[in-house]
């Protein structure tokens, strides 16, 4: 039986049931909840707490976020979570019952970005696609339906065995 580390419960570090996994799963719920109760910074946009990671030691946890609309509405949001930091840690600090709260630091989250490029590459391959399978649609092979030779009634087979016995025998004239 693999066992992991004292406290871990059996499980090998790394596993999604480790103490950093559970706590980051708690600091965004904490998080989470200040910004829709607690904070009322009006720079604030329309934000969702997409994740939360924390370090193995315990020591720094980043909060991933999402926000929902312009550039501007982005930076006002970056800028208001900056500065209610200290507000959200000491408050992540007493609701987890930590010795050491882990500082915190946020990042925008690129996932649906990156998914949203995705979609769009899809989409342009599926109209590569369709228009290669126009283009193939009322086209013919090049040369002979049939591209392999067949003997007729036997006379053409033994012309050619002829044929290359009289190679052969010109080759071995040519090397003596």
């Amino acid at each position: 039986m693999n066992q992991g580390r004292a406290g871990s419960g059996g499980r090998p570090s790394g596993t999604p049931g480790t103490r950093a996994n559970k706590l980051g799963d708690r600091i965004a719920e904490i998080v989470a909840e200040m910004l829709e109760r607690r904070i009322k910074d009006p720079r604030l946009g329309f934000v969702t707490v997409t994740e939360a990671r924390v370090t193995g030691d315990l020591r720094e946890a980043t909060v991933f976020y999402t926000v929902y609309g312009s550039d501007d509405e982005v930076a006002g949001t970056a800028a208001a979570l900056a500065s209610a930091t200290g507000l959200i840690r000491s408050e992540v600090g007493k609701q987890t019952g930590l010795k050491h709260t882990p500082s915190i630091s946020f990042s925008q989250d690129t996932v649906p970005d990156t998914a949203r490029t995705i979609e769009d590459l899809v989409a342009r391959a599926r109209a590569a696609d369709a228009a290669v399978a126009a283009v193939r649609d009322g086209a013919v092979h090049a040369g002979d339906p049939d591209p392999y030779r067949a003997p007729d009634d036997g006379k053409e087979g033994a012309d050619e065995d002829e044929d290359a016995e009289e190679e052969d025998a010109e080759v071995d004239d040519d090397l003596q």
